[in-house]
């Protein structure tokens, strides 16, 4: 079992930055893919960004690119997302996800069907 634990969510303005932790529990979390995914109010959770267990491969929602970036310290069984430049679209519960299983295809990743363990979730919420 995984339990997964976000924080640094909170209110900024559009400009600013945050970033997001997720403490994972269990003494293999050097071998799991991470993800964030977000869900704004009356939307479906959709991918924002993956790291690959050895954080040698990232992946990032288009309109984050440039803007978010994503890491991982195995040491402290933690991943991170770094977010700048925020804005209003960015408004959303932020979901830290965790797949323990192979990755055979990266695109697997960029899906909430690819990971087995959920966060509750940290609130973002970008003011104009």
């Amino acid at each position: 079992q995984v339990q997964l634990v976000e924080s640094g969510g909170g209110l900024v303005q559009a400009g600013d930055s945050l970033r997001l932790s997720c403490a994972a529990s269990g003494p293999t979390f050097s071998s799991y893919a991470m993800g964030w995914f977000r869900q704004a109010p009356g939307k479906e959770r959709e991918f924002v960004s993956a790291i690959s267990w050895s954080g040698s491969s990232t992946y990032y929602k288009d309109s984050v690119k440039g803007r978010f970036t994503i890491s991982r310290d195995n040491a402290k069984n933690t991943v991170y997302l770094q977010m700048n430049s925020l804005k209003p679209e960015d408004t959303a519960v932020y979901y830290c996800a965790a797949r323990t299983r192979p990755v055979i295809l990266p695109s697997v990743l960029l899906t909430t069907t690819g990971y087995e363990y959920w966060g509750q979730g940290t609130q973002v919420t970008v003011s104009s």
